[in-house]
């Protein structure tokens, strides 16, 4: 138990129909997968007295995905639907950037902030390390989150890969990476997540490479 609980709040990053039948289609984990956790975390937020955040990606009309107006700029329905406490659009790949969602969560003295939604090492990535600069706690909650894989002249990586890559960065500094059955059980307990740091990541690392090479 923590002797302090968070204030938290539960941002729901560009859950669009983009990333379900339009033109960037979340590869890993399916959205079959994720999607239910994504509405689960904010019907949890909701029952806990959590504020909910949505965050839109918002394009301008004509571009080639999160058109303003267009199918794959909407919010999935399932999103949609459920109680939020706001709205805002970002033109970035940052939640915080150009929205005032910082100035919003400073007025209601958010100190930790729980972000679902996509992509994992785009959107998602950018809003948590640009959260961790502003001095505000994070959780990742990795199975309500996916990714794509890209292949460009850096080379090819799988979506699997990256969703995977990401969540071990996010834990080693940025971010306390759970499920969503393990952040409701904190809510459930007042239990804290588990946070690591860099150099004990490395150090673990170094200990399962010597054990391969045993």
């Amino acid at each position: 138990m923590t002797a302090t609980q968070p204030r938290r709040a539960l941002i729901v990053v560009d859950v669009q129909n983009e990333y379900f039948d339009g033109n960037l289609q979340i590869e890993y984990p399916p959205v079959s997968d994720s999607l239910p956790k994504i509405v689960r975390a904010m019907d949890a937020a909701t029952a806990a007295g959590i504020p909910v955040v949505v965050i839109r990606q918002d394009s301008p009309a004509g571009a080639p995905a999160f058109a303003e107006g267009s199918h794959g700029w909407q919010l999935h329905a399932e999103v949609e639907r459920r109680r939020r406490d706001v709205l805002f659009g970002k033109p970035l790949p940052s939640a915080f950037s150009e929205t005032g969602l910082g100035e919003w969560l400073q007025a209601r003295g958010i100190d930790t902030l729980t972000v679902v939604g996509y992509m994992t090492h785009n959107c998602n990535d950018t809003t948590i390390k640009h959260a961790f600069d502003r001095g505000i706690e994070v959780e990742f909650l990795h199975d309500a989150s996916g990714a794509v894989s890209y292949a460009n002249r850096a080379g090819y990586a799988t979506a699997e890969e990256i969703h995977r890559v990401f969540a071990v960065v996010e834990q080693s500094r940025f971010a306390a990476v759970l499920s969503v059955e393990e952040w409701e059980h904190c809510l459930a307990t007042g239990e804290a997540p588990v946070r690591e740091n860099i150099l004990d990541s490395y150090a673990n690392a170094r200990k399962l490479r010597e054990a391969k090479a045993a």
